[in-house]
């Protein structure tokens, strides 16, 4: 464990070395500049942003696919929520929420003092969550209307924000990470959950998947600290930050 974490380290602070220059600048450049336009793959949008190309969005036509049963095997969604180490009362918002599927989850953790915005750019899906939350009784999740850009939760508000399967998608990553970055408690934390990259097994398809490093640089321009990534499910890592409190 001691060495893994050692070579971690060394890795991370390779990749801000290299980054650091360019990162730099991403953070200083307007939003005109900073993302590169190119032909898009079978599953982009032909954008990219630190190297990265952005993939394209699931639209809520695919909603059941997020209810498969499959996911219990190849996410463990319940053991993801554990690691999340929630507290009564928590505020969460679970961005990107789809029909629920994790919020539900995370629901009895932090009780009926804490509350989960279920915040998503489809109102559609907002729909789907609203049936959803209605059927199993549960009261303490909210729908929150976003946009590409904004999350639109209010300033220091939040303890937690978890994205899973979704950074991916947001075709303006910068702005949406400043505008979660500005919505988080001093000491808040951001959840990256997304399939590991770095593991030519996990069977999903490329533009879907996120390297530990890459999601790391793409952090490293706004008020955030990596804290852990724990590798402890299937297919998916969880890549934990903490919010830099202002001096």
């Amino acid at each position: 464990m001691c060495r893994k974490l050692c070579i971690l380290v060394c890795l991370i602070a390779v990749a801000f070395l290299l980054d650091y220059a360019t990162t730099a600048q991403d953070a200083q450049r307007p939003a005109s500049t900073r993302y590169e336009q190119r032909t898009p793959s079978r599953d982009g949008i032909g954008k990219f942003y630190m190297g990265r190309e952005i993939s394209r969005v699931m639209g809520h036509q695919g909603a059941e696919w997020l209810e498969r049963p499959e996911r219990e095997r190849e996410e463990m969604p319940n053991r993801l929520v554990e690691l999340l180490k929630l507290q009564e009362g928590d505020v969460v918002a679970d961005i990107g929420v789809g029909t629920g599927y994790i919020a539900r989850r995370i629901s009895p953790k932090i009780g009926n003092t804490g509350i989960v915005y279920g915040v998503d750019i489809q109102q559609e899906m907002l729909d789907l969550l609203s049936e959803k939350m209605a059927a199993a009784g549960i009261t303490n999740v909210k729908g929150v209307l976003g946009t590409i850009t904004d999350p639109k939760l209010s300033p220091e508000s939040v303890d937690l924000v978890i994205m899973v399967d979704v950074y991916h998608e947001f075709s303006h990553p910068y702005e949406m990470l400043q505008n979660i970055c500005r919505a988080l408690k001093p000491g808040g934390r951001v959840a990256f959950v997304e399939y590991r990259a770095e593991d030519p097994k996990v069977p999903i398809k490329r533009l879907h998947k996120m390297s530990e490093l890459q999601v790391i640089k793409e952090a490293t321009p706004h008020p955030l600290v990596w804290v852990e990534t724990l590798d402890d499910l299937p297919w998916q890592h969880v890549i934990v930050f903490q919010k830099i409190a202002a001096e």
